[in-house]
Formats: structure tokens, C-alpha cells, sequence
């Protein structure tokens, strides 16, 4: 019996947004974020009462580490696969956007606790359950020992049907040793994965496709138990899925911010594979909270700006 259905792994920090407004002094709000987190976040906030998620990460014992783990247990996630580090923190970055809802980072993460996780051993404790997600941004911030422990944990926890591996390769080349060995992890990892869930930009950046129907072509080569490639504002494509000819992903009426657009696209494709909706449905639901989302300012939306997340939550 599983423990969860999600169980997601990877980095939380403490978002600084800054508002900048013509004439008027720079405002700033302090949040909690992370590619993963915010997949939590969102997967729990569909499935609700129904589904179990869980995070799996490291904080300090800093004031913000608390808040991120109050915020956690808020959203209703299990945060008992957070261990806590003494001796680090939490990352922290500070993020802007232009007229375009595009963003500029800072971040102070050198220290981050998470960059600790799996360090101690080759042994893996991590809890049963029917999704395990990960991204190209939890590998980075590993060591590489500790990389090749989980992707060992993950591959044999995959083969033995203990658990379904979503990955997203979310490419961040600051935060890997060089682009040859964020190339070489992340192509061994879908070998691994059994949902994957690329960005045909990230992919282009790091395997130098030619086109995105190379990127496509590419997600060919294997029989994926599920698989959708994003491609921004033009919604997504299931290279194993044939596309009804009245399929359409209408662009986002307003964009504010796009931080989390993908993240929350991976959120609510995986909810609606839980829930066991039509290929065409997790889709849809996944490009519909992403364009909610980047209507928004920050990577996760006060609640009461969330009334609806639903298949139609971007519909006008």
C-alpha cells in the first residue's frame, strides 16, 4: 500500500518578490518557493482531502526554515520527510518582472540545507508512493555522490513497479559543474523516468535539438506511461497522444508573472493522472493552472486568488 500518491523532492526557499511600480518606492513580500515545492503545492490543492503529497527536502533552524515548513503543513502537505539541518538554512532569492511578466533572479543559496540531501550514504529511506517527481534543479544542487545514490534509489524503486517517476529536466545551467554533466544526469534520468515532463526550451538549451520537432521526435524513442513536452503560451503536445483536430490551448489572457508557469502545467497534469482523467484532460488542466497562475504575481497564489482549479480554470 502506498504512502502517498505524490511524493516530491527537491529545494524550498524563501521568495523575496519585488514590486516596482513607476513613481513609487520598491515594494517587497516574502514567500515560500521552489520548482517542486510549488508542484506540491498545487497537485495538493486539486487533489485536496482525496490525496495524500508529501515534500521531501532539508531546512535549517532559521526563522524563515519555520516559516516554510508552517507554510507546508498550511497547504496540507506531509512534511515528515523534512529533515532539519543546525547547522545551515534555506536558500533565499529575489525575484522581478518586466511590463512582459518575464523575471530576473537573484539568489543567496550556496548554503542551502537541501544541498545536503542524500549525503549520508548509500542508503535511501524515502516513503512508498505512486508518483515520485523530481526535476533537472534537484539533481543540480546534489552532490555528486549523493546524485548518483537517488538516481540508483530511483531506477531500482521504477523497475521494481514500486512507484511511477515523474521528471521534469528544468535546466539550469548555474547550477550545474558544467553543461556536460547536467547533459550526461539528466539523459540518464529519463532513462529512468517513467512520466516525463520536458520543456521543449530547456531540452533545445541542453541537447542542442535543431528543432522542436527534433525535441519531439526525440521523446519517440521510448514507451512512456505518460509524457507531455511544454511549449509556453502554445500549450503542450503528448507525443504518444494522437490530438483531436478541435484541441486547442487558448494563451493566457493577462501575464504578470511567469514564475511557476511550468511547475504548476506539471502540478496539474500529474492531479489529473491521479485522478485518472483522459490524456487530453491532464493537459488541458495543466495549461489552463499555468495560465492562472502567471496571472498572478509570485510562484504560488494566495488561495483566495485560487478559487477555481479546475479543467476550465482559465476559461473567460
Amino acid at each position: 500500500m502506498t504512502a502517498f500518491d505524490l511524493l516530491s523532492i527537491g529545494e524550498a526557499m524563501a521568495e523575496i518578490s519585488c514590486i516596482e511600480s513607476p513613481g513609487s518606492p520598491t515594494e517587497f513580500e516574502v514567500g515560500v518557493a521552489g520548482d517542486t515545492y510549488n508542484t506540491a503545492v498545487y497537485c495538493k490543492r486539486i487533489l485536496g482531502q482525496r490525496g495524500a503529497v508529501a515534500f521531501a527536502s532539508r531546512v535549517g533552524n532559521d526563522a524563515l526554515s519555520s516559516e516554510l515548513l508552517s507554510s507546508a503543513k498550511r497547504e496540507g502537505l506531509d512534511v515528515s520527510q523534512i529533515a532539519v539541518d543546525p547547522t545551515r538554512a534555506i536558500g533565499i532569492y529575489s525575484v522581478s518582472t518586466d511590463e512582459q511578466g518575464e523575471r530576473r533572479f537573484t539568489y543567496w543559496r550556496e548554503r542551502s540545507a537541501a544541498r545536503t540531501l542524500f549525503s549520508g550514504g548509500a542508503d535511501i529511506d524515502l516513503p512508498a508512493a505512486r508518483i515520485s517527481y523530481l526535476s533537472g534543479i534537484t539533481l543540480a544542487i546534489l552532490t555528486p555522490a549523493a546524485r548518483s545514490v537517488l538516481l540508483s534509489h530511483l531506477s531500482a524503486a521504477s523497475e521494481a513497479e514500486q512507484t511511477l517517476v515523474a521528471f521534469d529536466s528544468n535546466y539550469r545551467p548555474g547550477l550545474w559543474e558544467s553543461e556536460t554533466v547536467a547533459r550526461q544526469t539528466i539523459d540518464e534520468m529519463w532513462q529512468i523516468a517513467d512520466i516525463a515532463l520536458p520543456s521543449v526550451d530547456d531540452e533545445r538549451a541542453l541537447f542542442g535539438d535543431a528543432s522542436e520537432e527534433h525535441t519531439i521526435s526525440r521523446f519517440l524513442d521510448r514507451p512512456w506511461t505518460a509524457c507531455a513536452i511544454k511549449r509556453g503560451e502554445r500549450g503542450p503536445v503528448s507525443p504518444t497522444f494522437e490530438h483531436p483536430s478541435t484541441m486547442e490551448f487558448p494563451a493566457a489572457a493577462n501575464v504578470v508573472d511567469t514564475t511557476a508557469a511550468g511547475d504548476s502545467f506539471n502540478a496539474g497534469y500529474l492531479a489529473g493522472f491521479l485522478k485518472g482523467e483522459a490524456e487530453f484532460d491532464c493537459l488541458q488542466r495543466g495549461h489552463n493552472l499555468a495560465a492562472q497562475v502567471i496571472a498572478g504575481r509570485g510562484a504560488i497564489l494566495p488561495r483566495d486568488e485560487q478559487p477555481n482549479l479546475g479543467r476550465d480554470a482559465a476559461r473567460g
